[in-house]
């Protein structure tokens, strides 16, 4: 049923995952950077990053306090936490330990791994962060939570815990093609961040947004049909009717968990679809307006002005020049 969605995309998208499909269009790139060796009494306060962050913890415990969260989080080993980049955080081994700056500590040293602390190995953590386009911060950023925190007790955990070990092994490996492997091994891990989180988190801690609607099993279904074909012209009847619930109730509770009415949330991916290739491809306007559903390339260069306040080709044109 699903399609790409153009002759210029590659056959292997898998169009119809909202997962896939937002890893896609949002850029998103996963890399694992500095690992932190400590023992004793310690704690590094660390400036907002700016971009969304990774933690996980291979040994031992670390606590992790951040800006605007009331609550220290306890990690332990093959814990993994990602959280928003416009928040200072501290790692520490106790929240009550006063926290020194962690920049001076960071710049002393080149190497992949370093010690702060006693002597000793009583905690070993990794950071990174996930790089996104300007779709990303847009799509992404708005639909997670400020914390998302994997416990390693969780069923899908040792598959991340796995990634976790290869992707250490490799960053500390002089092997061929070792920083090749880390950075793929790295993608992977946040693919499976997001599968433990929406395998094992309550929908009503995600903001509105796609996301939520993606966690909630009484309108997922409906979702996933609109992103398997978003070219057909999907009505609220079809789209109540797979969810097992009447057009009103549907409707209601889409916008609730959406923040958009279902076939307002259709056209608003499909104007994201089309940026995405508008961006990437030389794909005519008008076969991207008949991938996408259109009756005519007017009808959808309007639609597209009033949602981006740019023509598709001069969208293009900007994009290309940037």
């Amino acid at each position: 049923m699903a399609a790409p969605l153009s002759p210029s995309l590659p056959a292997s998208t898998t169009w119809g995952d909202p997962i896939t499909e937002t890893l896609e269009l949002t850029g998103a790139r996963c890399a694992l950077s500095r690992g932190l060796v400590a023992a004793g009494d310690w704690a590094l306060a660390f400036p907002a990053p700016g971009r969304l962050k990774i933690q996980v913890v291979i040994h031992g415990v670390v606590w992790l306090v951040i800006e605007g969260i009331e609550h220290p989080v306890r990690l332990e080993a093959g814990d993994i936490a990602v959280f928003a980049g416009d928040r200072r955080y501290t790692l520490a081994s106790d929240p009550a330990v006063p926290a020194i700056d962690a920049l001076p500590v960071l710049r002393a040293t080149t190497d992949t791994f370093f010690h702060v602390g006693d002597e000793g190995r009583d905690a070993v953590t990794i950071g990174g962060h996930i790089d996104l386009n300007t779709t990303g911060k847009d799509l992404l950023l708005s639909a997670l939570p400020p914390m998302m925190h994997v416990g390693a007790a969780t069923a899908e955990a040792p598959a991340a815990c796995w990634l976790m070990d290869r992707t250490l092994h490799e960053m500390r490996s002089d092997a061929p093609g070792a920083a090749f492997a880390a950075d793929h091994l790295a993608q992977l891990l946040f693919v499976q961040v997001l599968r433990v989180f929406l395998a094992n988190a309550n929908a009503d801690t995600y903001p509105t947004g796609w996301l939520r609607a993606l966690a909630d099993e009484r309108v997922a279904p409906a979702l996933r049909l609109m992103h398997g074909d978003p070219a057909r012209s999907w009505s609220l009847t079809e789209l109540a009717r797979a969810t097992a619930m009447s057009r009103t109730s549907f409707a209601q509770r889409f916008k609730e968990v959406a923040g958009l009415p279902p076939l307002t949330y259709l056209c608003v991916w499909r104007m994201r679809l089309a940026r995405h290739i508008l961006r990437r491809e030389d794909t005519p306007v008008a076969a991207i307006a008949a991938s996408l559903g259109y009756g005519s390339e007017s009808a959808f260069s309007n639609a597209f002005k009033r949602t981006t306040g740019v023509a598709p080709r001069r969208y293009r044109e900007a994009a290309r020049a940037n």
